[in-house]
């Protein structure tokens, strides 16, 4: 229970870091969870957050999984409510202010300067995950043939998945 306090802190900061999606967290997440407080390995982290890939649902309530796994089913109503209540009000609060500035000049430039900052976010987010995810050259092969894949196909996503699943199963025991 003494962790909650820090567990309220932590995730209601990386609320504020969602810009472009929950992977634009996961760097800062990586750090405070595994670093700074030390509540999983970085391992336990990257299954948390494949399995919230898979759950229905917004995949970043794997948070609430992390906050179980520190201090119970309250450590896992505080993380879930911490990450997702501030950008709850602050997207409320922006999304009036923006539409009450719709002729404003500086609009369109606001909006086209985030858009970059959006994607680099969920690029090193990316990168991130990636650095924990590929530990071989089975994985690297599986991580390339998944993008490609996905840049060419129109193939369901869950498939790609199973077949992870599937090759965890057979050959990374």
């Amino acid at each position: 229970m003494d962790q909650i306090p820090a567990i309220a802190r932590v995730f209601a900061y990386l609320s504020l870091l969602t810009v472009g999606g929950g992977m634009a967290a996961f760097p800062a997440m990586k750090d405070e969870v595994i670093d700074v407080h030390q509540w999983l390995t970085f391992g336990q982290l990257i299954h948390l957050y494949s399995v919230g890939q898979m759950a229905p649902g917004p995949n970043m309530m794997m948070v609430a999984s992390v906050g179980e796994r520190v201090a119970g089913i309250t450590g896992a109503m505080v993380a879930a409510l911490a990450f997702f209540v501030p950008t709850g009000i602050l997207t409320f609060i922006v999304g009036n202010i923006w539409e009450k500035l719709k002729s404003w000049p500086w609009k369109v430039s606001i909006q086209n300067g985030l858009a970059p900052v959006a994607v680099g976010l969920a690029v090193a987010g990316t990168i991130t995950l990636g650095r924990g995810a590929v530990t071989g050259w089975l994985t690297a092969v599986v991580a390339l043939a998944v993008f490609f894949a996905t840049l060419k196909t129109k193939i369901n996503p869950a498939l790609y998945m199973l077949g992870g699943a599937l090759i965890g199963v057979a050959a990374l025991r």
